[in-house]
């Protein structure tokens, strides 16, 4: 059995604790009758007392107790596994975090606004897979294909230019790894259109086999698509976010990062793919995402969800009876009962 909130458990602590306190209460009435007078007496002077229903009473209402607890904790059984098919769409990001992205033509930064608007493209993504890839001198997968949306905006927001040692700009990397994280293609789908890689970059390209990638982007029907952020003129790169100072080369000179139209343009043509320039917004992006609605959405290789069959509602009924059995049960004897010596 497992339980959806399982730190609700703690409050089971308090059984243990309650039942002490209630035997403490009943020593400390015994101690005062005693007191009062002999043992034998008390009989005769509250003949309709029970000390058998009142503790009757007291574990009937904390055995309901606990019980609430359990079915507040969501105790669940099994796992029933149901196949489950889907239609959609497989995109990935490819997220340029190499120093340059830092620059702050775009406000407050590049990357910075680049991640809001991974986020936008996120929140209008319906039953589709989303990756995300960064790179700089490098290429890594920081978000496998997946459709949990929510863990993706996660771990999107943790994403600094620090996640990448190696600096530069190296996007054959970033494409060839797109394209193993892509799901196998079956039947037709890899002339479906249905899968695209975005790269996001402000930089120049400083690795070969750039259109090479590209040519084998295109050889599996994976449309690559590029924003390019920044000012082709080039800007200074701040030492770090929120900077004054910028980063020199070894002779002192400032370094300046300059965007490379003609090679993501290139790129986009190889496959069939959009080239947006942002300029100083974002607004590239958003242009784009309305060119995604056009991928065809494909048929999902099956995909495997696990249900629990939910138990609280035992727990929860088994409580309302006893509370129900405690109700009906009164402190004091009754007559017509006592003939039959029950609760003695």
């Amino acid at each position: 059995m497992q339980f959806t909130h399982i730190e609700v458990l703690l409050g089971l602590l308090l059984v243990p604790l309650l039942a002490i306190l209630y035997h403490l209460g009943r020593l400390g009435v015994r101690k005062k009758l005693k007191a009062y007078a002999s043992e034998t007496l008390h009989p005769v002077l509250i003949p309709d007392a029970s000390p058998f229903r009142n503790a009757l009473k007291f574990y009937l209402g904390l055995a309901a107790f606990a019980l609430v607890i359990i079915a507040l904790a969501g105790p669940r059984v099994g796992s029933q596994l149901k196949e489950v098919e889907i239609k959609g769409r497989e995109i990935i990001v490819a997220l340029d975090v190499s120093n340059s992205m830092l620059a702050e033509d775009i406000a407050p930064n590049r990357l910075i606004r680049a991640k809001q608007s991974v986020s936008r493209l996120i929140d209008k993504l319906d039953r589709d897979k989303f990756g995300l890839i960064i790179f700089a001198g490098d290429a890594y997968t920081q978000i496998p294909l997946t459709t949990d949306y929510s863990s993706a905006k996660m771990f999107l927001e943790a994403i600094s230019s620090d996640a990448v040692s190696k600096q530069g700009t190296n996007i054959a990397a970033a494409i060839d790894l797109a394209l193993k994280s892509f799901s196998p293609a079956e039947g037709d789908q890899a002339s479906g259109k249905s899968r695209a890689v975005i790269i996001i970059t402000d930089g120049e390209n400083h690795e070969p086999g750039v259109f090479e990638a590209a040519e084998r982007a295109k050889e599996k029907g994976v449309l690559v698509h590029a924003v390019g952020l920044g000012n082709p003129a080039g800007v200074p790169i701040p030492l770090y976010a929120g900077s004054k100072d910028f980063r020199k080369d070894r002779q002192g000179n400032v370094v300046v990062s300059k965007l490379d139209d003609k090679t993501l343009r290139r790129i986009t043509e190889v496959t069939g793919g959009i080239y947006v320039h942002s300029g100083a917004s974002v607004t590239g992006l958003f242009t784009l995402m309305e060119q995604l609605d056009n991928l065809e959405k494909q048929e999902f290789k099956t995909q495997v969800f696990a249900e629990y069959d939910e138990r609280f509602q035992y727990f929860a009924g088994l409580a309302a009876l006893l509370i129900l059995i405690d109700f009906i049960i009164r402190y004091k004897k009754n007559t017509w009962l006592n003939r039959f010596r029950i609760f003695e």
